[in-house]
């Protein structure tokens, strides 16, 4: 029969039954009348729609059936409304949309209510309709609550993959077609920025790093591999700036950021040389936070990274050889005298203003001063790999291009 509050299984219910294709019909049709989004659906998201509607009918009937039902059996007849419609309908409709509509064909019921309940079960009819429409509205945030942690785990991995391809240099046509997944618009310019996880889940990690990115305007792409947090961010004027927005979805320690790229397809180069100066940064405890791994060249060649002993041998040693062989027997002097100006002039036999001047020579073709402590080490760094290391000789017509190091990405 039925519980307390709930109807008799009686006529209502073999009339509900009979007109539950006609309620669907008509909610639909009132749906398409008062909702305008819901007019701009395609026909395919529509028929979704009158899924849903069918299925609630249905589901209405076997809830009267039950008397209302208990919880665990309310739970399962409101959820199989929704297990009807695939999941990509949560992704076209909001849930603020679903519950409009379950509002619009709520109200389509109950203005039936007269001709569907049996004499003198009007009320009850009403009132159980209303309980009703309350368990198909908890449903529909289960089933989004569902559709958003399946596309968060999912998005989680082809993001990861994403980064994987981007480390290993995959082919351009991968990256493309795993960031158009993604929804990457490859804004200019693209850089990359590692630094530790936080721990915890990575979706989780994700949505935090989401959240900042989104606060200043930048498209991302993130992964977690190990106990690194990967972050691949387009379209932001100052990548260094921007990284440093991004510091609280890392975990403790440095955070390294990659030099700036056009696109995507060139982002393995940033990528590479971040995770480089990452694997470097505990040499320099007094780095800044984020660092650009350009300033990390000494401590990435010391660590074994092929890429900078390439940079420091012909962007800076092999520049100084060309410009003029003063400039490197100055800097041996400089740095044999300890970093004493007037001591290496003597050495050299020379005025301590021409010790000045090719100095600041030194500064203008490499990019780093002899003068900053951090930048001798630098450039002491680059004598001895320019030394061990054979470099290719410059053509006296080759342009020269210091490339050596930017103080911003």
């Amino acid at each position: 029969m039925s519980e307390p509050g709930g109807i008799e299984l009686s006529a209502t219910l073999r009339r509900i039954e009979r007109a539950a294709g006609a309620l669907a019909t008509a909610s639909v049709a009132r749906m398409d009348e008062t909702l305008p989004w819901f007019r701009a659906l395609p026909a395919d998201q529509r028929s979704w729609v009158m899924l849903v509607a069918q299925a609630g009918a249905r589901s209405l009937v076997q809830w009267l059936r039950e008397g209302g039902g208990s919880a665990d059996s309310t739970q399962e007849v409101s959820d199989e409304v929704f297990a009807t419609a695939p999941q990509a309908l949560a992704r076209s409709i909001s849930l603020q949309q679903t519950v409009a509509l379950v509002k619009v064909t709520i109200e389509v019921v109950e203005e039936q209510v007269g001709a569907l309940a049996a004499e003198g079960e009007e009320q009850r009819l009403r009132e159980a309709v209303l309980r009703f429409s309350r368990e198909i509205a908890f449903a529909a945030a289960r089933a989004y609550a569902r559709a958003a942690e399946s596309r968060g785990s999912w998005d989680a991995r082809l993001q990861a993959l994403l980064v994987d391809a981007l480390l290993r240099g995959d082919s351009p046509d991968v990256l493309a077609s795993r960031a158009a997944a993604l929804g990457w618009s490859d804004a200019p310019p693209v850089a990359v920025a590692v630094g530790r996880s936080p721990g915890g889940e990575v979706a989780a990690v994700l949505h935090t790093a989401y959240r900042l990115a989104r606060r200043i305007g930048v498209e991302m792409i993130g992964g977690v591999h190990g106990d690194r947090l990967v972050i691949v961010f387009g379209g932001a004027a100052d990548p260094l700036s921007a990284a440093g927005t991004l510091l609280p979805a890392f975990g403790a320690g440095p955070v390294v950021v990659g030099p700036a790229v056009p696109s995507l397809d060139e982002a393995t180069d940033s990528a590479r040389a971040a995770l480089a100066g990452f694997r470097a940064a505990p040499a320099w405890p007094t780095a800044p936070r984020p660092v650009p791994a350009a300033d990390l060249l000494p401590e990435r060649a010391l660590a074994g990274d092929a890429e900078a002993r390439r940079l420091l041998r012909h962007d800076v040693y092999a520049l100084l050889a060309r410009a003029s062989g003063e400039l490197l027997e100055t800097l041996d002097a400089f740095f044999a005298a300890g970093g004493t100006l007037e001591s290496a002039a003597r050495a050299l036999f020379v005025h301590p203003n021409t010790v000045r001047y090719r100095l600041r020579r030194i500064a203008e073709v490499t990019g780093f001063s002899p003068l900053v402590p951090r930048d001798a080490f630098a450039l002491q760094v680059a004598l001895t790999v320019g030394r061990l290391d054979p470099v290719v000789p410059l053509l006296a017509n080759q342009p020269v291009s210091v490339t050596s190091r930017q103080k911003s990405t």
